[in-house]
């Protein structure tokens, strides 16, 4: 019987684990510390982790394990070429929260142009207003504004086409090897000058790694907006401060960190930065998505034990 052993089943919630438990014995931890993994592994066959890292050191005392499960898209968690080198697949799951991610990078687009998390957040001066209508911050129409995406994947493109149907015209970052898919792309300057809104959906690499920083912030008008839903490292979150502390930017709208939890004097979380909105990591957590994900990684499993190949990384 396979022993399975979900190392942070928290980060999924109160979603039903039964379709893991029909492939044997199953373990879950609501958290496990780096010090916790190497135990929690001990007698496991397949392993699941959503954010708990397993790296080369934990896969080499792992002596029974078979499988690695990202529930998860991005698998930077897991040291890929020492699986690999042990003969231990490693499988993702994609495309389980478009919907969702899809829905928070407009939801962050909508309250950037609109300041309606200001005003909801202000009600104790409503009655300031002898017309109720509070016209303390701007307020602009999306419709004829250029939205500007890093990354034309599954989401990127779901993103795109929700924005056009605002009445947003959408543009892309060219790449090397790129080719127009329903955008036009745009070399670096010209994409980063002309957008009034950037969206970030691209995986992070080496090329990526920063992508936003000083430079290519100073690049963007003084009434833009700048969204990650993506990974936190695209972005240098000291020069996102900056530019938002000085009015390089108008705003911007974060989900992801570079690390999380944040510490307490995180930058970002500076109270007197000026229109920026962080949500916890929460754009891919709808009920929906997560039951998806689950109902992926059983599949990977179910795959994985038929002799199969389902969402192989490595």
């Amino acid at each position: 019987m396979h022993r399975i052993t979900f190392l942070d089943a928290s980060t999924i919630g109160s979603t039903p684990l039964d379709t893991l438990s029909q492939f044997g014995e199953l373990k879950t931890y609501a958290s496990t510390s780096n010090k916790e993994t190497k135990e929690h592994l001990a007698e496991t066959t397949i392993a699941i982790t959503n954010k708990v890292i397993i790296d080369g050191e934990i896969i080499a005392a792992s002596k029974n394990l078979k499988l690695i499960c990202v529930a998860a898209t991005g698998t930077n968690c897991v040291d890929l070429d020492a699986a690999r080198e042990a003969g231990i697949p490693v499988c993702n799951v994609a495309g389980y929260s478009t919907a969702g991610v899809e829905q928070h990078t407009i939801g962050f687009l909508i309250n950037l142009s609109t300041n309606m998390h200001r005003l909801v957040a202000e009600p104790a001066r409503w009655a300031e207003s002898p017309i109720f209508t509070r016209l303390d911050y701007p307020i602009i129409d999306l419709a004829g504004k250029t939205l500007g995406i890093v990354g034309l994947g599954t989401i990127g493109k779901s993103v795109a086409k929700v924005a056009q149907g605002l009445g947003m015209d959408v543009v892309a970052l060219a790449r090397e090897g790129s080719v127009e898919c329903i955008c036009p792309r745009l070399p670096r300057e010209q994409f980063f000058s002309e957008s009034d809104a950037i969206s970030l959906h691209c995986p992070l690499t080496s090329e990526t790694y920063g992508l936003i920083n000083e430079e290519t912030l100073g690049m963007m008008k003084a009434s833009a907006f700048l969204i990650n839903t993506g990974r936190g490292q695209l972005i240098n979150e000291e020069d996102l401060a900056a530019a938002l502390k000085n009015r390089t930017i108008a705003g911007a709208g974060l989900d992801v960190l570079c690390e999380e939890p944040p510490p307490a004097d995180h930058v970002l979380l500076d109270p007197g930065i000026p229109n920026l909105i962080i949500t916890p990591h929460t754009a891919w957590a709808s009920t929906e998505s997560r039951t998806r994900l689950i109902d992926g990684v059983a599949q990977n499993i179910e795959a994985f034990l038929n002799g199969e190949k389902r969402n192989l990384v490595n």
